[in-house]
């Protein structure tokens, strides 16, 4: 799909990966919508980026919410072609702690945002993009969402985070299936640690011992590294279906 002219949803769009979306896909001439709690964030970001950027204070848990969004990204640019699910959270909490075994609402509150979230988002966006006409690629729409390494080999007091990104990666071919008919796309990325406001709680250490563990480069990602996956894998028509590790070749260990 050709991004210029294309209209982008990125959920998590006021910082992070999906602030470096927005702002990657509006210089390459798409109109972005900023789907954040930041209200405060996302709006600097909607004034800095002028005419072509929408920010929508947005839930992604939240049904009224996602389509609320949907409502206004339609109304204001006529169609959403592509959606990015940057939105999520990682809090570290072990099964069993010292005063017991882990509370089941902090469970369910990292599946909630993180794959229930995705999958809200998911749906709604891909009924509107159902609604387009077919582009020159004879697309519709490109669904990009965010699983991680963790899915894979989640660490010690990431059960919640794991389970969460691992359903997103067993979401993702099932969904490019469904999807098929309506000529949408699903892909995934599944980024190890990369330097974004979710490291910001790491201390120099722990950021220091993981990027030792990155066989190369060693180090942390780059979030812009992220953005341009993010594009190779919407402009590039036969991705599809498939979940993309971007680590380093790393494989974590248990801490």
């Amino acid at each position: 799909m050709k991004i210029n002219g294309k209209t982008l949803v990125a959920t998590g769009g006021a910082s992070g990966f999906g602030e470096v979306c927005i702002r990657r896909f509006h210089a390459a001439g798409a109109s972005v919508v900023i789907c954040d709690l930041n209200e405060e964030r996302g709006k600097a970001i909607e004034k800095e980026l002028g005419e072509k950027c929408l920010f929508v204070k947005t839930d992604v848990t939240s049904e009224a919410d996602v389509s609320a969004l949907c409502a206004a990204a339609v109304k204001k640019f006529g169609a959403i072609h592509i959606l990015v699910n940057c939105a999520g959270i990682a809090p570290p909490k072990r099964i069993l702690g010292k005063e017991g075994p882990i509370p089941l609402d902090d469970f369910k509150k990292v599946i909630n945002i993180n794959l229930i979230g995705t999958f809200n988002t998911l749906s709604k966006v891909a009924w509107e993009m159902s609604k387009n006409t077919t582009d020159e690629d004879e697309e519709r729409g490109v669904i990009i969402n965010t699983a991680s390494a963790a899915a894979f080999e989640g660490q010690i007091g990431q059960a919640a985070y794991s389970a969460s990104k691992g359903g997103i990666v067993s979401l993702t071919l099932t969904a490019a299936r469904d999807l098929a008919r309506n000529a949408i796309r699903v892909c995934t990325i599944a980024p190890s640690t990369f330097l974004t406001p979710m490291a910001d709680t790491l201390s120099a250490e722990v950021i220091e011992s993981l990027a030792r563990q990155v066989p190369f480069p060693q180090r942390l990602g780059n979030p812009a590294e992220f953005g341009s996956l993010v594009q190779f894998m919407v402009e590039n028509g036969y991705m599809n279906g498939e979940t993309v590790r971007l680590d380093g070749a790393v494989r974590m260990g248990p801490r």
